[in-house]
């Protein structure tokens, strides 16, 4: 039984110094491998360094480049060259994470800078003109901003199969579960679906078809039951499958070879050893 974590940023300072002990960890609870999604240029730099650092076992890294929408800023337009080249490379499987974020701009006592929803706008367009040019599906940020994140999609996959990608850290509930599928986007299903109170993620996860799901850890953030408030990472992945399992009344055998493959078909991974 083997898994693979679509989403978690081992780039993050807070992975420093142990991250082999991380994919060790990882390999023993059946993650094979994960997929790192950049946030800025310089958090997409180093997820391609640690894809080509960590081609193999014991759980093996491929790395999504892109701007997350909270980071984009006024050199946003001179790093797309420079996206464009890392795209190009052979570890790198989507363009991500992108997307929108109407949260953080409305907190006041925010004390770091955050696009506004224009300019976030634009880089998601630019930056899902560049998914298409690449030939790369895309992994998105959506955060109090499922209109207009959807009419986007809508707009990019428009006469087009080939433009595919995964809402992230899925939070639009059940209500607009099937509007998501319609657009031939994936689910991603993360830490929160364990909790108790999620009682939406838990629709969410009994409704959503099988062919459709990915699951991920969005390390070292939205850790699960039982390591809220602890550093989330890869090897807490079969405890998202197996709740998932769980709410479907199914094996966790059945998540894990579902989620897999979806996340090979996806992404285009080339991993011999998964059916």
């Amino acid at each position: 039984m083997f898994f693979i974590d679509t989403h978690v940023h081992l780039q993050n300072p807070a992975y420093t110094g142990d991250l082999k002990a991380i994919l060790e960890r990882a390999n023993q609870a059946g993650v094979r491998a994960c997929l790192v999604p950049g946030s800025t240029l310089a958090d997409s730099r180093a997820a391609v360094a640690l894809a080509e650092q960590f081609t193999a076992g014991p759980c093996s890294i491929y790395a999504a480049v892109g701007i997350h929408p909270t980071d984009v800023d006024a050199e946003f337009d001179a790093a797309l060259p420079e996206l464009r080249d890392l795209a190009q490379h052979p570890r790198v499987v989507a363009i991500g994470e992108i997307g929108l974020d109407y949260y953080w701009p409305q907190q006041p006592n925010r004390t770091w800078p955050c696009a506004d929803p224009p300019l976030q706008r634009r880089a998601l367009e630019e930056q899902l003109a560049l998914a298409a040019e690449c030939h790369l599906p895309i992994i998105i940020h959506d955060r109090d901003a499922h209109a207009d994140i959807f009419a986007m999609l809508k707009d990019w996959t428009q006469g087009d199969t080939t433009h595919r990608g995964t809402l992230h850290a899925y939070a639009a509930g059940p209500a607009q579960l099937q509007e998501a599928l319609d657009l031939g986007f994936f689910i991603g299903m993360d830490g929160p679906v364990t909790y108790h109170k999620a009682i939406g993620l838990h629709d969410v996860a009994r409704l959503v078809p099988l062919e459709r799901l990915l699951i991920e850890t969005d390390g070292p953030y939205l850790p699960p039951h039982p390591y809220r408030g602890q550093r989330n990472e890869p090897a807490y992945l079969p405890l998202v499958a197996n709740r998932i399992a769980e709410l479907r009344q199914l094996p966790l055998q059945t998540i894990a070879a579902a989620s897999t493959h979806n996340a090979i078909r996806l992404f285009g991974l080339d991993l011999q050893e998964y059916p």
